[in-house]
């Protein structure tokens, strides 16, 4: 299963080539932004992320209310997270 995750935008790591560090659950990791470039997402910014792409901003309550929902999946998510925890953009 894919799921989109939301994660806090922890540094911009290189504004050119649009990566930034987010973290979901703990877990930091490269992303692209680049999806987003017309509205670049800083620190603090949370947005949806899947299979290494920030996807859409969303705000602070829609990124809690959505993790609540998706730890819900069990395994599912903890998957998820082992997933996102061991990929990287390369």
């Amino acid at each position: 299963m894919c799921l989109g995750i939301p994660g806090r935008i922890v540094e911009i790591v290189d504004a050119a080539d649009h990566l930034a560090t987010v973290e979901v659950d703990g877990v930091q990791r490269a992303i692209s932004v680049r999806l987003l470039a017309d509205a670049p997402p800083g620190p603090g910014d949370w947005v949806l992320v899947h299979v290494g792409f920030a996807m859409a901003r969303i705000d602070e309550a829609e990124a809690t209310l959505t993790l609540a929902a998706i730890r819900q999946l069990g395994s599912a998510y903890t998957d998820e997270i082992d997933a996102f925890d061991s990929s990287a953009i390369r």
